[in-house]
């Protein structure tokens, strides 16, 4: 079985982390947010031939970049629940 990364943490430490991973995951999911209003508004002022594939990447690759923040905030909070916290 594999062992937990966090097990080796104190209580004080996996809290303080849990607050870290969440007010980053936070601040991502504003960044998508904020990035599929803007593509939305270049699509809808300038058409849709006129705006370059690129501006599209950003909400693709973003969510892959916030995928293993949320594995580790789900370890995280594993450690913090099997210790009663």
């Amino acid at each position: 079985m594999k062992k937990n990364i966090y097990e080796e943490l104190t209580n004080k430490e996996l809290i303080k982390k849990k607050a870290l991973f969440k007010n980053v995951s936070i601040a991502f999911g504003v960044i998508y947010i904020l990035a599929i209003a803007i593509i939305i508004y270049l699509f809808t002022t300038k058409g849709f031939k006129n705006v370059s594939i690129a501006t599209i990447v950003p909400v693709f690759i973003l969510p892959v970049t916030f995928f293993p923040l949320l594995i580790n905030l789900s370890l995280l909070n594993k450690e913090i629940k099997s210790r009663n916290l």
